[in-house]
This record gives structure tokens, C-alpha cells and sequence, in this order.
């Protein structure tokens, strides 16, 4: 916990004075997506990649531990370091899906 003690030049008074309205409006939308996945009319993603990372995600909000945004970070990233032979798709997911990848190559996804 050292490693980030005063690493910021504000108090923690002064951040939620200035950054409270701000990020009071970001957990509102988070909200708000998880009350519309809540009233989705078919509930099928409780095994989608990008919502288990999601759930993950969140839970890590609520940790006191420092270093959320690296575990968070962690959470979506792809953790494969080997270079790819080629491209395999054209858009990112926003998390990472071992499960796809353990089954298209028969492997353990890393």
C-alpha cells in the first residue's frame, strides 16, 4: 500500500470537490446499463464473456486495496503475449474471450 501513498499531489477532499459530480454521473450510467441488462426481455448473456468481465470489473471497484485500474485493466485485456499469424477479426471486443480462444486452437487460451 506504500507504493502509492501521497502519489497525488491532491487531497482527497480537494479530488471529490473537484471529480465527485463527474464520476457520480459515470457510476449512474453503469447503473442504468446494468437495470437495462436487469428489463432485457431475454436474459442470455449470464455466459457472455464481456459481461462476466464486466461483473468482475465491478466487484474490483468496491475493493479497498490500491491498484484497481491494474487489476481492472487485467481483467479486459487479452494476456497473450505470442504474435498472432494473422489478424482474427476486425474489431476489438473490449475483453478478452479465453474461452473462444481455448476452443478454436484446443489450448489453455494463453
Amino acid at each position: 500500500m506504500d507504493r502509492y501513498k501521497n502519489t497525488c499531489a491532491l487531497s482527497q477532499k480537494q479530488l471529490i470537490d473537484e471529480y465527485f459530480i463527474e464520476y457520480r454521473g459515470e457510476v449512474l450510467a453503469v447503473a442504468a446499463f446494468l437495470d437495462r441488462l436487469d428489463r432485457s426481455v431475454l436474459h442470455n448473456a449470464e455466459d457472455e464473456f464481456r459481461y462476466k468481465a464486466f461483473l468482475r470489473a465491478a466487484a474490483e471497484l468496491i475493493t479497498n486495496e490500491p491498484g484497481r485500474v491494474e487489476r481492472i485493466q487485467k481483467i479486459f485485456s487479452d494476456p497473450r503475449i505470442d504474435l498472432l499469424d494473422e489478424r482474427d477479426q476486425q474489431h476489438a471486443f473490449g475483453a478478452f474471450d479465453g474461452e473462444q480462444i481455448t476452443q478454436r486452437t484446443g489450448g489453455d487460451g494463453q
